[in-house]
């Protein structure tokens, strides 16, 4: 009787955790597809620490100056 006991147990465990699991992919359906989107987007190859962000001088005329100045 207690083998039973134990397997119903965790059939209603199991069952609880699956309605759960339902009930937050449904509420929060709108930010996990925005969310998945991006990841598939996103290149894993890309580095943007990496990335060479700094304004170069030549590029323009920036002498480091305000033009107020």
């Amino acid at each position: 009787m207690a083998k039973s006991t134990s397997a119903k147990s965790a059939a209603i465990v199991f069952g609880a955790l699956a309605c759960g699991w339902l009930a937050i992919e449904l509420a929060f359906k709108p930010w996990l597809v925005k969310a998945r989107s991006a990841m598939d987007k996103s290149d894993p190859d890309h580095d943007p620490d990496d990335a060479d962000n700094k304004p170069s001088l030549e590029e323009g005329d920036d002498d480091g100056k305000r033009d107020d100045e």
